[in-house]
């Protein structure tokens, strides 16, 4: 199962660099191409217009998953002797309370070495992986403690498009409440509160789920990851799934924000658990049972999130859509524009 086969070329002056508010516009303001999963047509328009496009009765659901400043920096030190003044460690994947998956980005790093990010925050490798670069590391704090000290001396993670550091707030929905997430849910940063007002007010139903997010890049080029590979916590309340059956069951859409929110709705639909780990695959084979259209940005060549979306539309006609949002000139990534399934 290695990457999608969905290659093509993007031209990297459509690699959004900068949040919309920093290219004079507001965050419901990029545009928005609309793409019909049935005959394949498209349509452009702006984000804030999404509620035309919606009917009374349907349903979106969204992660409100709280973006953490992933990357830190310690101190190596190895029985009490300092090894390596300056180590950055990227967080991959919260385990528990005080234990995550982290990339120490050294080969020194072994088991039982401490890392020392702050005069009062430590943390000791635990466990070492055999098939992946990532190692477990347990912190000398746990819970909201251990997130404070983590927003405290962290920063986001960002990719080579983005030359800037932006702050961790460009890095967060407007209704992000539940930290967790090493890189953030961007299919949720258009929405503004405005418009989740005037969805409410169309009579289109608003709901909430967690799926924190993983570190999607390894630092590995080499490394073949499938999204099997990629573990991630949610958690889903019973009125969420309530809700998902009524509006079904009336005749409503399930509208998904984001490949995060499909993968934690279709994972508590086929094993019935609330709250979890997935690591679901979803593709072309995939029937999905609970969502009926996605709002998503636009995924770079050979994402795996590409071939989710071809679990919702045909790949040719994706692929059409694609070649229409490079030749209208998108943006692309967690800044860039929007992209409505239906």
């Amino acid at each position: 199962m290695g990457a999608t086969a969905f290659d093509f070329y993007l031209p990297s002056e459509l690699n959004a660099s900068h949040p919309p508010e920093r290219r004079g516009i507001r965050r419901d303001h990029v545009r928005m191409m609309v793409l019909d999963k049935k005959t394949g047509f498209v349509s452009h328009d702006n984000f804030f217009r999404l509620a035309d496009y919606l009917n009374p009765g349907d349903l979106i659901v969204m992660n409100n998953s709280r973006t953490v400043p992933a990357i830190l920096n310690a101190s190596l030190y190895r029985h009490t002797k300092r090894i390596q003044k300056q180590v950055e460690i990227r967080l991959a994947r919260r385990c528990n309370e005080e234990t995550w998956d982290a990339l120490i980005v050294t080969d020194d790093a072994q088991l039982g070495d401490i890392l020392q990010f702050s005069s009062d925050l430590s943390a000791m490798v635990m466990d070492i992986k055999k098939d992946s670069p990532l190692k477990t590391i347990l912190f000398s704090k746990k819970g909201t403690e251990l997130f404070n000290c983590i927003y405290a001396i962290g920063e986001p993670v960002r990719y080579e498009y983005i030359h800037n550091k932006w702050g961790l707030d460009y890095y967060q929905t407007v209704f992000a409440s539940h930290p967790g997430s090493v890189e953030m849910p961007s299919a949720g940063r258009a929405f503004s509160w405005e418009l989740l007002f005037h969805l409410q007010r169309k009579g289109i139903e608003l709901d909430f789920i967690q799926l924190h997010t993983g570190l999607s890049y390894l630092l590995d080029d080499e490394l073949e990851t499938s999204p099997t590979d990629n573990y991630e916590e949610y958690h889903l309340s019973e009125n969420t799934i309530e809700k998902i059956r009524k509006t079904k069951a009336s005749g409503g859409r399930v509208i998904a924000v984001g490949t995060t929110v499909v993968r934690a709705i279709e994972s508590a639909g086929i094993t019935g658990d609330l709250n979890g780990v997935t690591n679901l695959y979803i593709n072309k084979n995939f029937r999905l049972k609970m969502v009926d259209g996605i709002i998503t940005g636009l995924h770079e060549p050979k994402a795996s999130h590409l071939d989710m979306l071809t679990a919702f539309v045909p790949q040719h006609l994706l692929w059409n859509a694609y070649e229409e949002a490079i030749a209208q000139r998108y943006l692309w990534h967690e800044f860039g524009d929007m992209n409505l399934i239906l």
